[in-house]
């Protein structure tokens, strides 16, 4: 059962605007995109390594996480939209990146390979799994044992948090961290980075 119906209602319209959503993630003053490299720098990710980048969206992290993996690592960059999958291809292809590869997930799995991936990033679209024991049970099957997940979100408290949040994202960390945690993961620490979001650390035992 969706958990917010119609969360994705916006990113699966056919007549969607690549460009409009470009201006939206990747623009100054949006706090993930101001410390996109502290962020990824704070991943810890070892070359070599298999990195997902879950609903990867216009594709602001993709080339900071080819970086971070190497020539000899991969990235998935994962995402229900085929045109912002499209754009991802297009500027692999323009930078002549060779270690990353789009894949169209749907909104119950992430339709990645099984124990294929080493560490998933999940940067503010936790909040858009429609389905996230589903989501979730396929991140468990795609990472390797000892894999992470490396999950930032909105800090949603009542009373401090925008109107906005409120309203858009469905829950707080404590809950969010709960489903995690429920999948099969255990919450193994926090990365004090963010004003506006939380950055939390899991692992596949």
């Amino acid at each position: 059962q969706s958990v917010k119906p119609g969360i994705n209602k916006s990113f699966l319209d056919p007549k969607l605007e690549v460009n409009a959503w470009v201006e939206r993630f990747e623009r100054e003053g949006r706090e993930v995109f101001d410390h996109r490299a502290k962020i990824v720098e704070r991943a810890g990710i070892k070359a070599g390594a298999t990195v997902a980048d879950i609903g990867a969206g216009t594709g602001m992290f993709v080339p900071l996480l080819a970086e971070a993996v190497g020539k000899q690592g991969n990235v998935f960059a994962v995402d229900i939209v085929p045109k912002f999958l499209a754009r991802i291809k297009g500027q692999a292809k323009e930078q002549g990146r060779k270690n990353i590869t789009t894949v169209l997930c749907s909104g119950k799995s992430t339709r990645l390979p099984k124990n294929s991936v080493d560490l998933a990033f999940i940067c503010d679209t936790y909040h858009h799994f429609e389905y996230p024991a589903q989501t979730l049970a396929s991140l468990h099957e795609a990472l390797r044992p000892g894999g992470e997940i490396y999950l930032i979100d909105f800090k949603r408290v009542k009373g401090e948090s925008s109107d906005w949040i409120l309203n858009h994202v469905r829950a707080g960390e404590a809950v969010f961290a709960g489903e995690i945690e429920a999948a099969g993961f255990k919450r193994i620490g926090r990365v004090k980075l963010l004003k506006d979001n939380y950055i939390l650390r899991f692992r596949k035992p």
